[in-house]
């Protein structure tokens, strides 16, 4: 445990480094519609190369009669 301050010090040197190279990801929070616009075109196209929309639709409407609806 007597170690553990330097290591930080130096953990704490290459994130500012980091960050000063490639920019901060953490500066703000994105909003939602903003990461739904981005993930959509994947999630379609995954759904359409491996076939998911029927799997999707078993699954929910399995999950469907586990609730009762």
């Amino acid at each position: 445990m007597a170690h553990t301050a330097p290591r930080t010090a130096i953990r704490t040197q290459g994130r500012k480094a980091y960050a000063a190279a490639f920019g901060d990801s953490r500066q703000g929070r994105r909003h939602p519609l903003v990461a739904t616009a981005m993930v959509l075109p994947l999630a379609a196209l995954l759904v359409v190369v491996f076939g998911g929309w029927d799997a999707v639709v078993t699954q929910a409407s399995s999950v469907g009669v586990m609730l009762g609806r």
